[in-house]
């Protein structure tokens, strides 16, 4: 990471301003990949499978600082070039437009977290990026968070999410308003010691049935053991295995659909990363960061 400071150590705006700093990093990745889901093209079974070389770079600027009563800001602008893949979800993201991208922008105090970013703040239920603001704060041991849409659509919607945490046992729910209707989940997980935890939840989603799932996860010696089951018949098997930089993934789920990742770092900045899933989809190559 390569800080730059403007006006020796800091830059000072205004007379109301205590400090302010501005840091740049930078990222680049390339590799290959075959038979990813070509996400221009997504439309169910009908999506297209890309294959091809994947190389791409990037500069982020991130900027913060603080008033004199105490409130901090931040920002951040990204400039990113090339063409990328989601690992995670074995997709072809395809080309980026190579122009300056705005992040979010939030002020914090006494009073919590305020943040501003259209259209990329999460959705808390759903995990879809269609917010515009969002508001934390936390009373006493409890945490709560809004999010709202302030554009004018059809998809318009505000979602909630309230935490808990006491003696090992951890309480969350959430909740999205939607068009289509209200959507709620109540998530319980309770660690057992300090390598073995519980977890069950509740999903209620606008128009469908409930589904409850439990799971339980467990880590020792580098080797994690994930699963969860639910009463819709679906479930899902997640191991793992780290060590001196190297890591290793397999997951499977009721439609014996899988999914296997290798990771390794490669020491100043650089990792090397590759994988395969049951749909006959790979990818494979390196990132740095700078």
């Amino acid at each position: 990471m390569k800080t730059l400071l403007i006006a020796s150590t800091a830059l000072v705006a205004t007379a109301g301003m205590a400090f302010a700093d501005i840091t740049m990093t930078g990222h680049a990745a390339a590799g290959f990949h075959s038979g990813l889901v070509d996400k221009s093209t997504l439309a169910g079974d009908d999506a297209d499978a890309a294959e091809g070389i994947y190389s791409n770079a990037g500069v982020d600027f991130a900027m913060s600082g603080a008033t004199d009563n105490g409130i901090s800001f931040s920002a951040s602008v990204s400039a990113d070039a090339g063409n990328e893949i989601d690992q995670g979800d074995f997709h072809f993201d395809g080309s980026d437009g190579g122009t300056l991208g705005l992040g979010a922008v939030s002020m914090t105090g006494a009073f919590g977290t305020l943040t501003f970013d259209k259209n990329g703040i999460d959705n808390l239920y759903s995990d879809a990026t269609t917010h515009d603001v969002s508001y934390a704060t936390s009373v006493g041991a409890v945490g709560l968070t809004v999010a709202y849409d302030a554009t004018k659509d059809a998809t318009k919607a505000t979602s909630a999410q309230a935490t808990y945490s006491a003696s090992g046992m951890a309480f969350t729910l959430t909740g999205s308003e939607a068009p289509g209707g209200t959507s709620t989940i109540l998530a319980v997980s309770y660690a057992l010691n300090d390598t073995v935890t519980i977890t069950a939840d509740t999903d209620s989603a606008a128009g469908g049935a409930s589904v409850q799932t439990i799971g339980a996860s467990t880590t020792l010696n580098g080797v994690s053991v994930s699963v969860e089951s639910a009463n819709n018949s679906t479930w899902d098997v997640d191991l793992g295995y780290t060590a001196g930089g190297f890591a290793l993934t397999y997951g499977v789920d009721e439609t014996d659909a899988w999914t296997a990742t290798a990771t390794a770092a490669l020491g100043g900045g650089a990792s090397f990363s590759a994988g395969v899933n049951s749909d006959d989809a790979t990818y494979a190559g390196v990132s740095f960061a700078f």
